[in-house]
């Protein structure tokens, strides 16, 4: 895997958070951990073999007077790279993050712009805290480092760096969709989101919708700005400078997922389950607690098909695993109990001796059990209302060792990969999503098998590694 530009560019990873988490124990001290995730394990040997630096929010506060430097040295001390944190107040936390980047970015780009919060005070939080970013970044980093900032949390690192007059050659990606114009047009601070970000050199997007709505948005309100096609690639000037934008689909640690997934543990996880849900089809929805998730509109789809169609009582099982997530808030609890209502009504409606309609999980599994659930699963119901990738789907296909039904919305970012295997829904349409439940669970055994193999191909060759390269390897040119 090579850098772009020269053969020994240092990498500095930016994210919202640092690779590590951190937690106090009973006793009051605090303690560190490494972190997990696809990010990590794609990007660890990378700043390894550079000695590069991964720039961060810890997830404490200032209040909380943590000594760190110890914490995050012994989370990497066999790590070969830095953790270098920013260091934000409780005030911070909950206007930078819980406000601007989650109560207002997050709803927005995701297409549910009823549930912003147009605060201006968050929008002011959310400059100051990018800019204590680009001063962490101006004070640690070098003038040749090649700087990766992720996700919507800093759009406007680039642009504070330069206030700052500090060059460096940075590039960005957006891990969540981006909206059309119709809906983007709504932010207050529209054309400053726009300017900022066309500051990296680089701006990556998921998928080639995401692209396409960003070039819109830059057509409709930033008039002075040139556009032109390079292949995949859009060129944006304005102001003498040039932004390179292109889409790069992420992807997972396929051969982790598939080696682990025929692991004795997980294959024993996996029989008890079986044997617990006899002589039926299990379908499985794996997600976090989020209204962008689709997970009101996926119950009802499945009572419209066991309604609908008798022959598939008694055989077949809906899994629902929802991992907590923000409860403290209303928008997430009233989620909650709606979930959990509609579970009991399905359950009231259809159960009977020996068979209870839907098995609802409210928490968090373990990587095996996870597993355990992907392998067992004959048939995976993935539908958000909107998703910049979604990575559930490509870990179920992964985990999967024969045969398995991807049941996909079309509008997550995974879809344009995954159609040539997944039977593709509107989240909306319940009626079409109980048809597709339908038509899954009556699958030849033939079909599911050449289904999954396409599946698994795409996931096996598009992978996370695929995805850093790419990435880097498109450059960008030194910003400035």
């Amino acid at each position: 895997m090579t850098l772009p530009n020269a053969a020994n560019q240092r990498l500095v990873i930016v994210s919202n958070r640092l690779p590590v988490v951190l937690s106090k124990g009973a006793d009051g001290s605090w303690q560190s951990k490494p972190g997990s995730g696809g990010l990590v394990t794609a990007l660890a040997p990378v700043l390894r073999s550079r000695g590069g630096l991964w720039i961060g929010w810890p997830g404490t506060v200032k209040e909380d007077e943590v000594e760190l430097e110890p914490l995050l040295a012994s989370a990497t001390e066999d790590a070969g790279y830095t953790l270098v944190p920013v260091e934000l107040t409780a005030e911070e936390q909950d206007k930078f993050y819980l406000g601007f980047s989650n109560e207002i970015i997050w709803p927005l780009f995701h297409d549910l712009q009823s549930f912003c919060r147009f605060e201006p005070s968050f929008w002011e939080c959310y400059e100051d805290v990018n800019e204590a970013f680009a001063q962490v970044i101006a004070e640690q980093t070098r003038p040749d480092d090649y700087v990766w900032v992720q996700d919507y949390h800093l759009m406007n690192v680039a642009q504070e760096l330069r206030k700052q007059e500090v060059e460096r050659q940075t590039s960005f990606f957006l891990h969540i969709p981006f909206p059309p114009p119709d809906i983007f047009l709504k932010l207050p601070w529209r054309a400053q989101v726009l300017e900022g970000l066309l500051e990296y050199s680089l701006v990556g997007f998921q998928a080639h919708r995401d692209l396409q709505n960003f070039t819109l948005c830059v057509q409709a309100l930033l008039k002075d700005a040139r556009i032109q096609q390079d292949g995949e690639v859009v060129l944006v000037e304005r102001g003498g400078r040039t932004t390179r934008l292109g889409f790069f689909p992420i992807g997972i640690d396929f051969n982790e997922f598939a080696e682990h997934a025929v692991s004795k543990e997980v294959a024993d996880a996996a029989w008890s389950l079986r044997e617990a849900l006899p002589n039926r089809q299990l379908v499985l929805g794996v997600d976090r607690l989020d209204y962008t998730k689709g997970i009101p509109q996926r119950l009802e789809a499945f009572r419209q098909a066991v309604a609908r169609h008798q022959d598939l009582h008694g055989k077949i099982t809906f899994v629902q695993v929802v991992i907590p997530s923000r409860t403290d808030i209303r928008e997430y609890a009233d989620l909650k109990t709606e979930i959990e209502r509609l579970v009991g009504e399905i359950n009231g409606q259809f159960t009977t001796p020996g068979w209870v309609p839907i098995h609802y999980l409210f928490r968090s599994l373990d990587r095996t059990e996870l597993l355990s659930y992907y392998r067992s699963s004959e048939i995976a119901l993935v539908t958000p209302l909107k998703d910049g990738m979604n990575l559930v789907a490509k870990e179920y296909c992964a985990s999967s060792i024969e045969t398995g039904v991807l049941i996909l919305s079309e509008f997550a970012g995974a879809a344009p990969q995954m159609e040539v295997g997944a039977l593709l829904v509107n989240p909306y349409d319940v009626n079409g999503v109980a048809d597709a439940i339908y038509q899954a669970w009556a699958m030849p055994e033939a079909e599911r098998r050449t289904r999954l193999a396409a599946l698994r191909q795409i996931v096996r060759e598009q992978d996370i590694f695929w995805w850093v390269n790419s990435f880097l390897q498109s450059g960008g040119g030194r910003a400035g």
